[in-house]
């Protein structure tokens, strides 16, 4: 019989990366969480298998619907669960807190403990849940407390935005059901990662997209962006999920945390400029700063050190940052290509 992965938030850059990984590596059969309202485009290439129900399944639940979530954890009953599902926009936290922090914190709460009850009605069940917090509970570190080689697990919290906070929250619950319950829960911090299907208002992504319309005459040939100067570590979405998959695999350790990300450091006003030396238009693309693009608070120094994982695990991060914008930007273009039609954003 084949094992089970369930995945919250599958219709998310992580999830369908995620997915398309479990189905091309794994003979699991793959329970994806998502809310019936979920837009479907980034496994659109999946749904001929979902409605074949060949290794894919959807369940439909919401985090903030406790029965949703003890009915999905009962049908399924997952050997896997990946709890990526989030509201998971740092900017949009500052507008929407309490939807955030409801989201985040008590939707895990609530995901956790479905898990816990049905552990309670079988004690046969015992599922390695995968949580995944955020490098933003770090936020923002003065450059003279910031550890020479990078933040390591045991840096203090020191969180920035709502977004952040709801992240501690998060962490923090993986460990103490961890620990109070005798669940097997790992708890990630994974710091930037991105490629194709990143949503649009994360800073890399948005500037694909805007240079993807100046190529196609959509917008006149200004990037609209923020803050430049926060320093950021990138890694592949690809490699991102190829370490989520270790982390459940390779003697997964209940109450454990790591810190995940790449390994190429650099200002987001270099990474847009990698980006802009990519189209044939260069030359002509300017560059605007836009009041609403900038945060109350930056978390602006986001260097990790992975050494804990990568000595557990083995994992090291294989796709370069230029690939990973290459095919980001080629994302945006062929969206554009297929005639979709974007917000300006």
């Amino acid at each position: 019989m084949n094992k089970k992965a369930l995945i919250t938030g599958i219709t998310g850059m992580v999830g369908s990366h995620l997915a398309d990984y479990l189905i091309a590596n794994t003979n699991w059969d793959i329970y994806g969480v998502c809310r019936w309202r979920s837009p479907l485009d980034n496994i659109e290439h999946l749904l001929d298998r979902a409605n074949k129900k060949d290794r894919l399944f959807f369940q439909y639940a919401d985090l903030n619907d406790e029965i949703s979530l003890i009915k999905t954890i009962q049908s399924s009953k997952p050997d896997y669960i990946f709890h990526l599902a989030a509201q998971s926009y740092p900017l949009t936290s500052f507008t929407a807190p309490l939807d955030t922090l409801n989201t985040n914190i008590l939707g895990t709460c609530r995901l956790l403990e479905a898990v816990r009850m049905e552990m309670n009605l079988d004690k046969t069940y015992s599922p390695v849940i995968h949580v995944c917090a955020s490098s933003e509970v770090f936020g923002k570190i003065p450059k003279d407390k910031k550890p020479k080689m990078g933040i390591h697990e045991d840096c203090p919290f020191h969180p920035a935005s709502p977004y952040a906070i709801s992240k501690v929250g998060t962490d923090l619950l993986g460990r103490y059901y961890a620990e109070a319950y005798n669940m097997t829960v790992i708890t990630t911090r994974m710091f930037t990662h991105t490629g194709p299907r990143r949503g649009d208002v994360f800073h890399e992504s948005t500037f694909a997209k805007q240079i993807a319309m100046i190529e196609q005459g959509l917008i006149p040939p200004v990037v609209k962006v923020g803050n430049l100067n926060s320093l950021r570590t990138y890694a592949d979405v690809r490699d991102a999920v190829r370490a989520y998959y270790m982390l459940v695999t390779i003697n997964p350790i209940a109450g454990e945390y790591y810190n995940i990300g790449g390994s190429y450091t650099c200002t987001v006003g270099d990474t847009l400029n990698s980006l802009i030396s990519m189209s044939a238009l260069a030359s002509e693309i300017k560059i605007e700063t836009e009041s609403e693009r900038l945060r109350p608070i930056d978390a602006d120094l986001q260097i990790p050190d992975c050494k804990k994982f990568k000595a557990h695990t083995g994992w090291e991060p294989q796709i370069q940052f230029q690939q990973t914008l290459r095919d980001l930007l080629e994302y945006w273009r062929n969206k554009l290509k297929n005639g979709n039609c974007v917000l300006t954003r």
